[in-house]
């Protein structure tokens, strides 16, 4: 009986789908929350920094003057934490495959150098936002030194009149 029944299986099998794929010549579609890669968009990107602060396995780099960003994706072990701090949100996770990689190298991402009309631009804004920060300072530390002379003209007024209230009772 268990012979026929082999034979039935092995005979209705030739004639099926198999049930393996051809895998490098068919791919299957990714799950929806599958880890795959980190991805960058390099021209959202404004080299903060933070998501290199915040890869517990260090696996990025932020060259701020080069304006450079870069991962290895050998010490990188998909855990978001890059994308959720990051303030322009120009990385995302791809669930889709990396490329077969047979050396191990760094992704570099390197944005577009400015223009000298960006770099005027930049530095105007610059000036601008160091202004206003002095501008600031100096009308906090000018508020400070009012309150200060207002606290010692209530001090001195207040000792004035302990003091003719002392020489009052003095008096009597």
């Amino acid at each position: 009986m268990g012979l026929f029944h082999l034979g039935k299986m092995t005979f209705t099998s030739t004639f099926k789908k198999p049930a393996t794929r051809l895998y490098p010549y068919e791919q299957r579609e990714p799950f929806e929350r599958t880890k795959g890669h980190i991805v960058c968009d390099i021209e959202e990107c404004i080299f903060c920094g933070a998501c290199a602060r915040a890869c517990p396995t260090s696996a990025l780099r932020v060259d701020k003057p080069d304006r450079t960003w870069a991962i290895n994706p050998f010490d990188c072990i998909q855990c978001s934490s890059c994308v959720l701090v990051c303030p322009k949100k120009c990385l995302r996770m791809d669930n889709g495959r990396p490329a077969a990689a047979t050396t191990k190298q760094v992704r570099l991402y390197h944005q577009h150098p400015y223009s000298q009309a960006e770099k005027e631009q930049i530095a105007k804004e610059e000036a601008e936002r160091q202004a206003k920060i002095a501008a600031a300072r100096k009308a906090a530390a000018e508020k400070k030194r009012k309150a200060a002379e207002e606290a010692a003209k209530k001090a001195a007024a207040g000792g004035e009149a302990t003091g003719g209230e002392a020489s009052a009772k003095g008096d009597e």
